[in-house]
């Protein structure tokens, strides 16, 4: 069950109250506030809060920039030359506020994104849930043999099978072990802070993570990317449909030059004009590794 009763009611109950504000509001993430959107198995994302939108980043810039913006002529060609130079500053005047549930593994690779405000479900003051994520079949994969840190070929029949039966039963065994240390049953019991260690790196937890919009740019590019980590990146790609409701503007730049586009090296963009004028260009003319190389191979041939 991704919100517990609790949760719902509380939901139910800001909807029922809206109010008048003199702030700047966004349309498009108005719809989104106390809508919990489901990830993975038993997780959600939800809007608690933001601050800004497309108007306020401009706005921003201007009072930084002065003059130098008169030539930009329109909100939306300052925000994509905001984004096309790096000026990261007006960005940072958006801000969002999410609720999030997750999978303790996945909670610990998303909280490398230091930039970002967060407070996080106590298990040692609170009993965690007995929800643990379970990976669809589709997603048990045997370790890739050309990426340390990827998957590889998908396990099919017996071999899934026996997989999923060992989460299942390893997931269910450490919490009866967890809920047996922590009741009393006629005498003190273990504290709940040292029963949670023996708890697996599958169960969820929940938190909220303030973030401004520079450097929720920064965690989609890495999250949202197609070599990310596949719960990591279904999250981010369900951010990505919210942050595009609230500052269409901003995040159509964002896909434009940071998803859509690449970064070269000066010796990538030297090959590149020398290609222009019709010469061969090899690995061993380049001036690059072979590594080097064949991620520029990549980019010309095919981005995607």
């Amino acid at each position: 069950m991704p919100l517990t009763p609790e949760q719902r009611q509380e939901i139910e109950d800001l909807r029922a109250t809206p109010r008048p504000t003199l702030r700047a509001v966004s349309e498009g993430m108005e719809k989104h506030l106390y809508t919990a959107y489901p990830v993975l198995d038993h997780g959600f994302v939800r809007v608690v809060d933001y601050m800004g939108d497309d108007n306020a980043i401009t706005q921003a810039a201007r009072v930084s920039y002065g003059k130098g913006t008169k030539a930009v002529s329109n909100d939306e060609g300052l925000i994509r030359y905001l984004m096309r130079h790096w000026h990261s500053t007006p960005f940072e005047m958006c801000e969002i506020k999410l609720h999030v549930k997750l999978p303790v593994f996945v909670a610990r690779q998303w909280i490398r994104h230091r930039t970002a405000n967060v407070n996080e479900y106590s298990a040692r003051y609170s009993i965690l849930d007995r929800e643990f994520y379970i990976p669809e079949a589709d997603q048990l994969a045997a370790q890739s043999v050309i990426n340390n840190q990827g998957r590889g070929e998908t396990l099919q029949g017996e071999e899934a099978a026996r997989v999923l039966e060992i989460l299942k039963a390893d997931s269910n065994r450490a919490y009866d072990h967890y809920e047996q240390m922590i009741s009393d049953e006629g005498q003190a019991g273990l504290a709940r802070e040292l029963a949670r260690m023996n708890l697996p790196a599958n169960i969820y937890t929940q938190w909220y993570w303030k973030v401004d919009l520079h450097n929720l740019f920064h965690f989609l590019r890495l999250r949202a990317d197609s070599h990310a980590q596949y719960e990591i990146r279904v999250y981010a790609d369900e951010i990505c449909k919210i942050v595009a409701d609230w500052v269409p503007y901003a995040f159509g730049a964002f896909e434009d030059y940071r998803m859509g586009g690449a970064t070269l090296s000066g010796k990538a963009i030297d090959c590149v004009r020398r290609m222009l004028k019709g010469e061969e260009v090899s690995q061993e003319t380049s001036g690059m590794s072979k590594g080097e190389w064949r991620e520029f191979i990549g980019v010309v041939n095919d981005p995607k």
